[in-house]
């Protein structure tokens, strides 16, 4: 009787899952390809030789001219130095703030809690055109002049959220056995902290900031609203549209996915290596 038990089911009974595993197999990579087209597109473009310095709408023919000349336009380098600044800065001050926020929010219960879940959230879901013009409307009344400051608070302002629940996802995920292994050891809070929790949480704290560093430096709207003269990489290319986008940018612009990916790649080699640890 337990022999016939432990048979394996008819060869039919697998089918409905082997049928569903396909399909979803097959909308995953429909959706991963229809994601990437656009960025491989200008990556093979970035290749394409530009007549008039001006990225053609069909292909010319292969050179790495382009590359060569990258940072030929000082307004447009200027533009992306911009840009990194912000978005390497605004995703260090996220992550710094948003790292106690986000262990009291997992970790903790305080009066306020509720509010500031919904504060949080509501800043997420926020359009950026109302998230722009109350930040505008927050400088103008403070009589402060609008620039490279104004952006990196506005962009401090709407990272902020999502580092807090990349963070709190994360430490969500921790024992809190192990605060209280620390202190039978011996260790401070402090101590235990910096030992035990903060190596934990770091492939999060770490995924927060290239969320944030992502979400910063292609932020097209809020950045309009705050700007005033100073011009990032993506305003630079939102007024170059009209006018025909050099080759420079599409070559800046895999460098920028380029750096992504690499960053992306360092966070997952971590979070494995603290995993098999």
């Amino acid at each position: 009787m337990s022999a016939a038990a432990s048979l394996p089911p008819p060869p039919s009974a697998y089918r409905p899952r082997r049928l569903g595993e396909r399909v979803l197999g097959i909308f995953t990579w429909a959706m991963i390809i229809y994601t990437m087209l656009p960025i491989a597109v200008m990556v093979v473009f970035s290749f394409n030789f530009a007549p008039n310095g001006r990225i053609a709408l069909n292909w010319q023919h292969f050179t790495f001219a382009n590359y060569g000349d990258a940072f030929a336009i000082q307004d447009l380098t200027g533009a992306l130095m911009h840009s990194l600044e912000v978005a390497i800065g605004s995703a260090l001050a996220s992550a710094l703030l948003g790292t106690p926020l986000a262990l009291a929010l997992a970790r903790y219960r305080f009066l306020g809690k509720t509010l500031t879940d919904l504060v949080i959230f509501a800043d997420i879901a926020a359009p950026a055109v109302v998230v722009g013009a109350s930040l505008l409307s927050m400088f103008l009344a403070l009589n402060l002049p609008r620039g490279l400051l104004t952006i990196f608070i506005a962009h401090v302002a709407f990272n902020l959220a999502f580092a807090v629940v990349v963070i709190r996802a994360r430490v969500s995920g921790l024992d809190r056995a192990l605060d209280r292994a620390a202190a039978d050891l011996g260790a401070t809070p402090w101590i235990a902290f910096w030992t035990v929790i903060f190596p934990l949480i770091l492939p999060g704290i770490v995924g927060a900031c290239l969320l944030c560093f992502m979400l910063s430096i292609d932020d097209l709207i809020i950045t309009t609203f705050v700007a005033g003269q100073t011009l990032t990489f993506p305003l630079w290319v939102y007024g170059a549209v009209k006018v025909g986008i050099p080759p420079q940018v599409f070559v800046l612009s895999t460098f920028i996915f380029a750096g992504g990916v690499l960053l992306a790649l360092v966070n997952i080699a971590l979070a494995s290596r603290k995993q098999a640890v």
